[in-house]
């Protein structure tokens, strides 16, 4: 029992701690927030007799994650008063701060800096940033940031080089001088290439259609013991379909059987991605034709592309076909995203019948009812009739909730079809009739016209 006061009494003690330090942070965001960073903001900091810690340090930066050169001045200022010193955690702390396209030259004052006092960067502060600056297509920090990684005590792994020669082979035109720069300074480690990284380099080359480089790669890549697969294929076809050189990449397919690599279910969804990005939707359905001949199953990825390549040529109509014909006799389950969008644009041209069929199907596919542009549009251009067919196709299963109707009365009312709203009231069931929202609803509604 002594033990177990003991212990409650330091955990009330510490609570009491992080309260009363969790205030001054408050202060101090509150000051720094309040203006421009100059020696008022200072004095008032002064004032608040702050008793620095490494914690209380890191509270204030996180405040400031949003706006990093607030949280730079503050560190600075810090870094001046007596009685404390920055470490490795601090030093860590505000780099992760600093990483973004509005205060990258002070992350990397701050590099210099640690540099300067014998601090590193450790590697899950790294990753952190590393990810942030590829998310931000900042690819030029990203790879000097890596070089500065591999020369020091904190080396990035395997499976973080790959994801940053990745990243580069994304952007719209791959830097290949950064590229080089990655595996340069990957072998310079002592690292033997491994196929992914075959495969990083050989993406970025394919991508900006330098295709006897990446087949230069393909070669080093097989002397170094490793095949190529549906990978290697892909990239090829992807770089050649980049170049509206369709012929050739239907070739690349052929090239594939001829060795024993079958074409799966990516690389043929790649090849008909570029014929959908070029507007030859009609030559992509070819291929998907050719593609179910040789026994490859279609996914709800391919489905969602062939959609958006006729919806692209505002094929509205053969989009709906496409998508009802293909998910039946292929099996397959549309993604909810590809539903949203079909329903949508098919309500757009007035498709209500075509639209209402696609939210049955949802509801079959256990997706959560997708009401909100049906209640827009039956406000709008529907009879009531439509109304009523919408509410039952959302009680496939039980009645949808009060909200719904509540919302399809809103839009009425919102249009000035009361009358209609009251007849669309009595085909509701009668816990809806009933129901004192939906009461106070349409009692409120007959107050605003009387008064009107």
């Amino acid at each position: 029992m002594n033990a177990d006061a003991v212990a409650l009494n330091h955990f009330y003690n510490r609570m009491l701690e992080e309260n009363a330090m969790q205030s001054v942070v408050t202060k101090v965001v509150g000051i720094i927030s309040e203006s421009e960073w100059d020696d008022g903001v200072k004095n008032e900091l002064k004032k608040l007799k702050i008793q620095l810690s490494d914690n209380f340090v890191i509270r204030v930066l996180k405040e400031f994650r949003n706006q990093p050169l607030k949280a730079y001045n503050f560190f600075h200022w810090v870094g001046k008063q007596s009685g404390y010193e920055h470490n490795t955690v601090t030093y860590n702390a505000i780099a992760r701060v600093l990483a973004r396209t509005d205060s990258i030259e002070e992350f990397w004052s701050i590099i210099e800096e640690m540099e300067s006092v014998g601090h590193e960067l450790d590697i899950d502060t790294y990753i952190k940033i590393t990810r942030q600056l590829q998310k931000h297509w900042m690819m030029e920090d990203a790879v000097k940031l890596y070089e500065l990684m591999m020369d020091g005590s904190y080396k990035p792994s395997v499976q973080d080089c790959n994801m940053l020669l990745k990243s580069i082979s994304l952007s719209n035109k791959p830097n290949l001088d950064l590229v080089f720069r990655v595996v340069e300074k990957y072998k310079s480690a002592g690292y033997t290439l491994s196929k992914a990284i075959y495969d990083g380099i050989h993406r970025s080359l394919t991508s900006v259609g330098k295709f006897d480089e990446a087949e230069n790669i393909v070669k080093d890549m097989i002397n170094a013991g490793y095949e190529p697969d549906n990978i290697t294929y892909s990239q090829v076809v992807f770089g050649l379909c980049k170049m509206r050189r369709f012929e050739e990449a239907c070739k690349v397919l052929e090239e594939m059987e001829s060795c024993g690599c079958i074409p799966d279910i990516k690389t043929w969804t790649i090849l008909i991605q570029g014929h959908c990005d070029a507007n030859e939707v009609d030559n992509a359905l070819l291929c998907f034709t050719k593609m179910i001949e040789k026994g490859c199953d279609a996914d709800a990825d391919l489905l969602g592309v062939l959609v958006d390549g006729f919806l692209s040529q505002n094929r509205i109509d053969g989009a709906y076909k496409l998508l009802v014909e293909i998910s039946n006799k292929c099996r397959i389950s549309p993604w909810q995203a590809t539903y949203k969008k079909l329903i949508e644009r098919l309500l757009g041209v007035r498709k209500f019948d075509e639209a209402l069929d696609l939210l049955r199907l949802m509801k079959t596919r256990n997706f959560p009812p997708y009401h909100e542009p049906f209640v827009m549009y039956i406000s709008k251009f529907g009879t009531m009739e439509d109304a009523a067919d919408f509410l039952k196709a959302l009680s496939v299963k039980s009645y949808p909730s009060y909200t719904v109707y509540r919302q399809v009365f809103e839009s009425l009312f919102r249009e000035g079809r009361h009358s209609e709203a009251k007849d669309l009231l009595y085909k509701c069931p009668h816990h809806i009739r009933k129901h004192s929202k939906i009461c106070e609803l349409f009692g409120s509604a007959e107050s605003q016209k009387a008064s009107a």
